[in-house]
């Protein structure tokens, strides 16, 4: 079954994309909760259009966020957590203390699209994770977690 996805669908697609998807999923989850609406001629003709009217908006969105990947690479990001002894951090750095530091570095990310790659941050030292600025543009960013 092929539904319009009228919501940002985590591991589906994002909004306003088709994607093909099993006949219960889509009927009895995406549909009802109005996240998605199943493809007709019609419904496909008039987001063809829609696309073809909004693609100048969209290049320029994506424009805008290869900028800011550029420059979240070349700042130093630093988050800070309380620190114990042996430089062990009491409790784990999550990708909401990094969404913190990157708005205090004057970038606004929301924390849902901040991935911190390899496991828990429980000591000091430095990291990476991936920011999701744009559906087609995904950004690995080095960070520094120090002690407070």
């Amino acid at each position: 079954m092929e539904v319009l996805l009228k919501k940002n669908v985590e591991n589906l697609g994002d909004k306003d994309e088709i994607v093909t998807v099993k006949d219960g999923y889509g009927r009895n989850f995406l549909i009802p909760q109005k996240m998605a609406v199943i493809v007709t001629d019609s419904v496909r003709k008039m987001h063809e259009e829609t696309m073809r009217q909004r693609s100048h908006k969209l290049a320029k969105l994506k424009d805008d966020a290869l900028v800011v990947a550029e420059k979240i690479k070349a700042m130093p990001i630093k988050v800070g957590a309380k620190v114990g002894e042996n430089g062990k951090i009491f409790g784990s750095v999550t990708n909401v203390q990094l969404a913190d530091a990157l708005t205090k570095a004057g970038f606004d990310v929301e924390r849902r699209k901040i991935k911190l790659l390899g496991t828990a941050i429980k000591s000091t030292g430095k990291y990476n994770a991936e920011v999701k600025l744009h559906k087609e543009v995904v950004v690995e960013v080095e960070f520094e977690v120090v002690g407070e």
